[in-house]
């Protein structure tokens, strides 16, 4: 792994696991209070040490993640998971699971709702012979 340095904003080190797509989104979360160590809400200038576990709420789900180790800049995420342990509980993981299986993407089935151009033409030409 990567050397580890002395010191690692909250912030930048949550951007650069992809827990947050930007920096300011992860300094936000830190203002608001949802980013907590020890059920204590943290800045994000607070330095990150390696074993800390933080308990982070985003738009999409809960996050309770452990630092197993110091990265400073954004990689991709088959590397970046390598610098945390995911300890979030099954319950949450499975609720996810849940939302994302049931979301509707807009898409209608085949075959139904309405015709094609060549369904119509066909109804046109039957509607003209009766």
């Amino acid at each position: 792994m990567k050397e580890e340095k002395e010191k690692l904003r909250l912030d930048k080190y949550l951007w650069s696991i992809r827990i947050f797509k930007t920096r300011a989104q992860a300094s936000e979360a830190c203002e608001k209070g949802r980013v907590r160590l020890n059920d204590a809400p943290v800045k994000a200038s607070r330095n990150v040490n390696v074993g800390d576990t933080y308990a982070v709420k985003t738009n999409d789900r809960k996050w309770l993640i452990q630092v197993s180790g110091l990265l400073d800049h954004r990689v991709q995420h088959s590397e970046a998971i390598k610098y945390y342990i995911d300890l979030t509980p099954e319950e949450e993981k499975e609720k996810i699971q849940m939302q994302a299986a049931s979301f509707y993407t807009g898409k209608r089935l085949s075959k139904t709702g309405r015709p094609t151009k060549k369904q119509r033409r066909n109804l046109d030409e039957f509607k003209d012979d009766v």
